[in-house]
């Protein structure tokens, strides 16, 4: 089920509706939340609602177990915990990746190799809710927070269906917790609900889906050159923003009018002056998950510089592979594995955001593309000062497309405020409102566009 379709704003009004009615009863609110999630995940495929459960049942008992086991057994639930949540992600998503790369070494070898490709159809959001299931179960194998023995709140916390496609990937010590208290939701909830909701749809709907259309014309071309990749390539950066970002602000102000309050995943990305910066405002919740439970356990910075460039290679080596089973995510992750590696410096000017996005925006061009043979045509393509004569409308188009995106970020940063039309007069905000509303009902189309991270 889609945000940005019909159905999920019925699915939405009947929800709401039997979730204050139920206000009264904590666990009733859980169970309701769990029964919504299951229908809301379940929309896409009936079957992999038994890997959801799976992953949820044995995390929950193995982290139960944990809490009174000897250490030798307190390990064996968590390698428990690994085996089921690793081995799914592996199995549906890595699975044909590696036979197929298998076939092409053994064939390079001159070896015959005839392995079937399997028929494995890739789980929606299984990278996001393993992530945070595993999160929960190293957190108490590790003692920093003890193990939940409300079964509801838990699978709550697991399924909840705002974030359970796309993130924020939470952590237990954040979202498990406001599932075992009693919530509120006051009007300053609703009106940063209904800004972050309409905010996201617009972001989604209006910028993100318009320059799919020029991001496709750019790389699905192989005879433009030079200007237009260029072009192309800031669109993908543009649109994968606001598309991800646009999911994530959906899944915060829905939320926030359940009472509950989500991570900020992104804060304002294109303005880091580093690689490291960058990282902490991209998808901040899958970079501080690496950082806690990869990088740091890795040594971290704690070691001397060879071994801290070597962490930083492998953490984000596995990062690009979390993305997806393919080379062009693979090298997009070590290629910000050498940013981070090399690049040190936390000093800001303008010359650094500049080398910093000429980084970023190209790393973008490696996620984009197919294939490594389309990785170095486009690359070769990019010092090709080849202009077809619709050049100029086509970078009109881009420049009309960005220019509300660009207008909010520059509001934010100059008042150093994420939600600057909560400030706004009444009149304004409900103005500004409408306007945003009148855009996305223009652009709506009622069986809704896939979100670009749900195929991760």
């Amino acid at each position: 089920m889609l945000f940005n379709s019909a159905v999920f704003l019925w699915f939405l009004a009947g929800f709401l509706l039997f979730y204050y009615l139920v206000r009264g009863s904590l666990l009733w609110r859980n169970r309701l939340i769990v029964l919504a999630s299951y229908v809301f995940y379940g929309w896409w495929d009936w079957r992999f609602l038994s890997l959801l459960i799976l992953s949820s049942l044995v995390d929950y008992w193995a982290a139960r177990a944990m809490e009174t086991a000897s250490p030798g057994a307190r390990r064996r639930w968590l390698h428990l915990s690994l085996a089921v949540n690793l081995g799914a992600l592996a199995f549906f998503k890595y699975c044909n990746f590696f036979i197929d790369n298998l076939v092409g070494v053994l064939e390079s070898l001159g070896l015959s190799a005839n392995l079937p490709l399997l028929e494995v159809v890739l789980p929606v959001g299984i990278s996001f809710y393993t992530f945070q299931s595993l999160g929960y179960s190293i957190d108490v194998y590790f003692r920093r927070l003890s193990a939940t023995r409300d079964f509801w709140a838990f699978l709550a916390y697991i399924s909840f269906f705002p974030q359970l496609v796309a993130g924020p990937i939470e952590r237990a010590a954040n979202l498990l917790s406001q599932f075992t208290s009693t919530r509120t939701v006051t009007r300053g909830d609703v009106e940063c609900g209904m800004w972050l909701i309409l905010w996201g749809f617009f972001k989604k709907v209006v910028i993100a889906d318009n320059l799919a259309l020029v991001v496709d014309m750019a790389f699905g071309d192989p005879s433009l050159r030079g200007p237009v990749i260029l072009l192309g390539t800031l669109a993908f950066g543009f649109q994968i923003y606001c598309d991800f970002s646009g999911y994530s602000d959906i899944a915060r102000g829905l939320a926030r009018l359940l009472g509950f309050r989500l991570m900020l995943n992104f804060n304002q990305p294109y303005l880091a002056c580093s690689p490291g910066e960058f990282w902490r405002r991209w998808h901040i919740s899958l970079s501080s998950w690496f950082r806690d439970y990869v990088y740091i356990p890795l040594g971290g910075n704690r070691c001397g510089p060879l071994r801290l460039r070597a962490n930083l290679l492998l953490t984000m080596f596995l990062a690009g592979l979390w993305h997806g089973a393919g080379w062009n995510f693979i090298l997009w992750g070590l290629w910000h594995g050498v940013l981070l590696a090399s690049w040190r410096s936390r000093q800001r000017s303008l010359l650094r955001w500049l080398l910093t996005m000429t980084a970023v925006f190209y790393g973008w061009l490696l996620f984009r593309c197919e294939s490594p043979g389309q990785i170095a045509d486009l690359t070769l393509a990019l010092w090709q000062p080849i202009l077809p004569p619709w050049t100029a409308s086509y970078a009109f188009f881009l420049f009309l497309l960005l220019l509300p995106i660009l207008a909010v970020e520059l509001w934010q940063w100059l008042g150093n405020d994420l939600m600057p039309t909560l400030k706004l007069p009444g009149f304004l905000r409900w103005s500004l409102h409408g306007i945003l509303l009148w855009m996305i009902l223009l652009f709506w189309k009622v069986e809704g566009t896939r979100f670009i991270y749900f195929k991760f």
